[in-house]
């Protein structure tokens, strides 16, 4: 059995987790409203203060909808109570990041700057001139946007330049030496 699909979800305080049919979740809470329409193989029951997951059949794609299903809810959860954020650095003489506006503007040693409109729902933070956070309720939305932003100028391995993420680690290369 999927221990993780077996692990009841514990709703918060001033959570509340609607079940329409075909297993449409709706999850609200003090950060927003977030739904989203599961599996309808899974049955995904309310009882009290929790929230279960259990499968039909132990089929492998069954047991494998089971657990994401159980994750899925568990991040709407999380995101309507705490949110999620995810932190970038951009590191490299005369890159940097400013917010106008709505508008994140990145100098990344491109003949333009890159400009990106905020998506719906997201909020983007820089602070200082090399750190942007990106914060939000729906864990997928942030990732993305983080992994687009990233896209712009991903980090190289021999000097490091590029946006990263804050706790990600480049792997260095050695630079080519000369002959003598």
């Amino acid at each position: 059995m999927s221990r993780i699909g077996r692990m009841p979800i514990a709703i918060p305080a001033g959570v509340t987790v609607d079940i329409a049919e075909n297993n449409k979740v709706t999850v609200k809470g003090p950060k927003g409203t977030l739904e989203r329409v599961l599996p309808a193989e899974m049955e995904i029951k309310k009882d009290g203060e929790k929230v279960t997951v259990s499968r039909p059949n132990d089929l492998k794609k069954m047991k494998s909808l089971h657990g994401l299903t159980r994750t899925l809810i568990n991040n709407m959860v999380i995101g309507v109570t705490e949110g999620y954020q995810k932190e970038l650095e951009v590191n490299g003489v005369g890159y940097r990041a400013q917010k106008q506006g709505k508008k994140l503007v990145l100098s990344l040693g491109y003949s333009h700057p890159v400009e990106m409109e905020d998506p719906e729902g997201l909020e983007v933070v820089v602070d200082g001139q090399n750190k942007i956070i990106v914060k939000g309720i729906d864990k997928e939305k942030v990732g993305q946007y983080a992994a687009e932003i990233r896209e712009k100028r991903a980090p190289e391995p021999y000097k490091g330049k590029g946006i990263k993420y804050a706790d990600e680690v480049i792997r260095r290369k050695v630079g080519k030496t000369g002959k003598k």
